[in-house]
């Protein structure tokens, strides 16, 4: 079997115009051609974001409980936020979310992917990084609105992927890194026993 993967496709775009402008991003009205007629289609335009798992060496990973208020929910998540510095490196940006969200500093920062959110109402692509090598940042940051109250857990990253597993922690881009910072552990540790 051929290995899956997404496919570019770019039909054309007959025309497209922001419907709503609001302050983070706004929303985009596209008329395209498809097959033999056209569709339309409004979606988030949205400059993208990262994620950290950040693991201390015990194995833990930072959980950040919060409120978010289109679902309702205080869910849990990971030290995340925009790309919204112009030209910034992605990982650049975990660092910041880091120091942001957590007041924590990696040493080591590893790749773990990236992924669309909700490919069917935005273009976020979130890129996630495993971050270790954990220490305090420099400096605090004051923290407001929904991050005023946020509560910080230190998880074992197998209960973690229980959790998502069973249906208890339902954020996605959680579920992805928590799910892929367990499988790349894994591997380092079939790597270090020479399987």
């Amino acid at each position: 079997m051929a290995q899956l993967r997404d496919e570019p496709f770019a039909p054309e775009v007959l025309s497209s115009a922001e419907v709503y402008r609001g302050s983070v991003w706004g929303v985009l009205e596209d008329r395209v051609r498809y097959g033999d007629g056209e569709i339309v289609r409004q979606y988030i335009a949205h400059p993208g974001a990262v994620a950290v798992v950040a693991m201390d060496e015990d194995g833990r990973v930072l959980l950040i409980q919060q409120y978010r208020h289109p679902i309702r929910v205080r869910d849990w998540e990971l030290p995340a936020g925009l790309l919204d510095v112009e030209g910034e490196d992605p990982r650049d940006a975990g660092r910041r979310e880091l120091a942001e969200e957590a007041d924590l500093v990696a040493a080591d920062w590893e790749p773990l992917g990236a992924i669309y959110s909700t490919p069917g109402s935005n273009s976020e692509l979130i890129h996630v990084y495993l971050a270790t090598g954990l220490s305090a940042a420099d400096e605090t940051f004051a923290r407001e609105d929904e991050e005023a109250d946020i509560r910080l857990a230190w998880v074992p990253l197998s209960e973690a992927a229980d959790a998502v597993a069973e249906g208890r922690m339902r954020n996605g881009i959680l579920a992805f890194a928590i799910l892929a910072a367990e499988r790349s552990c894994l591997a380092a540790e079939r790597r270090r026993r020479g399987a």
